[in-house]
C-alpha cells in the first residue's frame, strides 16, 4: 500500500464523516494527536463501478427516448437552458 494512496484523517474527522469514508475505494489512516492508530481498508470497489454503470444505462435510456421522440441533444439542451433562465428570475 503506497502512502500517497492513503487518506490520512483524524479520529474525530473519520467519525464525523464515516459515511463518506465508507464509500471511498482508498484506504484511510486514522490518527490521534498526529499518530496513526488504525486503518480502514475498504473491501468493496464495486460501488463506484456500479454507479458508473447505472449512469451509463440512464444515458442510454435517455438517448433511446430522444430518438423515439425525434428530439436532438441540441434541442434538449436549448430547452433546458430556456427553462433554467425562467426559474432564475
Amino acid at each position: 500500500m503506497k502512502a500517497s494512496h492513503v487518506i490520512k484523517v483524524g479520529m474525530r474527522e473519520f467519525r464525523s464523516h464515516l459515511n463518506h469514508y465508507l464509500l471511498t475505494s482508498r484506504p484511510v489512516a486514522i490518527t490521534r494527536h498526529g499518530e496513526t492508530v488504525g486503518y480502514y481498508i475498504p473491501t468493496k470497489h464495486h460501488t463506484e463501478k456500479s454507479e458508473l454503470n447505472e449512469l451509463k444505462q440512464a444515458a442510454h435510456q435517455l438517448e433511446k427516448l430522444l430518438k423515439s421522440h425525434g428530439v436532438t441533444e441540441n434541442e434538449l439542451l436549448t430547452e433546458f437552458r430556456t427553462l433554467r433562465k425562467g426559474q432564475s428570475k
